[in-house]
């Protein structure tokens, strides 16, 4: 049972980091952006996209490279 606890006290966890880490990354690329850095912004909004499909901050990276004009 403690196996078992332990498991699913990992996974959920785990599970938290990767929102997270999206969430730094998106907050990172908006910094980037209003310091004007636009190429690592937009380097930062693919990589969410990359790494973090479907998920929430990976739409909001979409539209911010269609607004930055950079959409392909």
């Amino acid at each position: 049972m403690r196996r078992i606890m332990a498991i699913l006290l990992l996974s959920f966890l785990m599970a938290g980091c990767a929102g997270d880490k999206g969430k730094e990354l998106f907050e990172t690329a908006q910094f980037e952006e209003k310091q004007h850095n636009l190429e690592h912004a937009e380097k930062l909004y693919r990589e969410i996209i990359e790494k973090h499909p479907g998920s929430d901050y990976a739409k909001m990276a979409e539209k911010r490279l269609a607004e930055m004009g950079k959409s392909r």
